[in-house]
């Protein structure tokens, strides 16, 4: 009884409650010899809490926004008051809903009218003005990760869009007074890595981590088609000649051309590749090139590839044989080149005609790339290249000197991708890797 006394002596709620033993408890019962092992002290037999599972993923309460813990209880365990009073504050208390962006959002927000685009944006002869972007003239803010891809419209030039790691796919009017997201499609269950227009009418295309590409009508404002795959989906492409087909490449290696019209692959390439990085077309669409990331397998002869589109064989793998991935892939708009922005801190310039070789004697340097998907584009009339890069430098080489002509700082994070006006040759559109959107003039 003095064992017991001692152990209840203490009266706090927050001490576990001791285990009882029949040994101590009953009044009648006969003493035991004594056991060769010593009796244990009342402190070493203390009741010791069931480690407590982790909850199931239904029930997760989000760190940042539960105010505070809610104690986990099991059958015949003691609750002491202090956790009684905090359970019964908890009932009553309305259940914290977290805000998670859905489909059911609107995917209208704003007008998709040209009627509020400056005038030199409308006039055919601003595709012959000259001069290099100097200051930035839009900052377009929606996106709350790192924006992988943008895209301008060809055939309505106010129109911007913007995909980003936050699942998200918005399209801007650049130059409106009033609302610049104009569309909102969030249709993706996970981060989008890709986004591209069509050359005819309001589509757009997009691609990410949930294993599919999605088709927008962006008049409208919905999804019409999603082409599911067994893979994550990395970069889309629209054929060059015809808007009903595009090709898809993924992280396991795949290459995929597909029908819209029948949402079914038409051809399929296969060779054993790493994840598929960038796609480009060859004018005519009979050819295009594919870049992978091959720097786990330590070889090299499959960073870039080019393939014939119809009899799904590669034409020659042995084109890029330097050590390291390209996250893009362009071709020239006149001649018969094409580049590959390289993980080396360049970019290397190709023959387009066979058997493809690598320019030796030029390239496109003085801008970072190495560790980020950073991507370059050339401007509508092929005179120049621009490029963005991971100290958040925007970079306009001369496309025949390679040599730099202009830097400017754009952000203060990577610029991860870089997109001319198809129409003005002075504006430049960007992204950056924490959540931005811009436009140079």
């Amino acid at each position: 009884m003095d064992l017991l006394r001692n152990s209840y002596a203490n009266d706090s709620d927050d001490e576990p409650e001791p285990v009882t033993d029949n040994r101590l408890t009953s009044k009648t019962a006969t003493p035991s010899l004594p056991s060769k092992r010593p009796y244990p002290e009342p402190e070493e037999r203390q009741y010791k809490p069931i480690r407590k599972p982790n909850p199931p993923y239904s029930s997760y309460s989000d760190p940042q926004t539960s105010s505070s813990t809610i104690p986990i209880t099991f059958p015949g365990r003691y609750v002491s008051k202090r956790e009684r009073s905090l359970l019964a504050s908890l009932s009553t208390a309305p259940p914290t809903q977290i805000q998670k962006p859905s489909v059911n959002s609107p995917t209208v927000l704003g007008s998709i009218s040209d009627s509020q685009v400056p005038r030199h944006v409308l006039s055919k002869g601003s595709s012959f003005r000259t001069g290099m972007p100097s200051r930035m003239s839009v900052s377009l803010t929606g996106h709350t990760k790192a924006v992988t891809s943008i895209d301008w419209s060809t055939s309505h030039v106010h129109l911007l869009a913007s995909a980003g790691l936050d699942g998200a796919v918005y399209v801007w009017n650049v130059w409106s007074s009033g609302e610049k997201k104009v569309r909102s499609f969030l249709h993706h269950n996970g981060p989008v890595k890709d986004v591209k227009w069509s050359k005819q009418g309001l589509s757009l295309l997009s691609c990410g981590y949930d294993c599919t590409s999605r088709l927008f009508d962006v008049e409208k404002g919905v999804e019409t088609q999603a082409f599911k795959e067994d893979q994550v989906v990395g970069v889309v492409k629209f054929h060059p000649d015809n808007a009903n087909l595009f090709l898809s490449g993924g992280l396991k290696g795949s290459l995929r051309l597909w029908d819209i019209r029948s949402n079914k692959v038409v051809h399929e390439y296969v060779k054993d590749l790493g994840p598929i990085l960038d796609v480009e077309f060859m004018p005519g669409g009979k050819r295009f090139v594919s870049s992978s990331d091959v720097s786990g397998r330590n070889i090299s002869e499959n960073a870039v590839i080019v393939w014939d589109v119809s009899r799904e064989v590669p034409l020659s793998n042995q084109v890029y044989a330097e050590a390291y991935t390209c996250p893009c892939i362009k071709h020239h708009p006149r001649d018969s080149v094409f580049i590959a922005q390289s993980h080396g801190n360049y970019t290397a310039i190709f023959s387009a005609n066979p058997p493809f070789k690598l320019n030796k004697y030029k390239r496109y340097e003085g801008h970072w790339v190495a560790g980020f998907p950073i991507k370059c584009n050339f401007s509508p009339d092929g005179e120049t290249l621009v490029s963005g890069s991971s100290d958040g430098f925007i970079y306009v080489f001369g496309y025949k000197s390679t040599e730099l002509i202009k830097k400017l700082k754009a952000y203060e994070h990577p610029c991860v991708d870089v997109a001319y006006h198809p129409v003005l040759p002075n504006v430049i559109a960007c992204c950056s890797w924490d959540g931005q959107v811009s436009v140079f003039e």
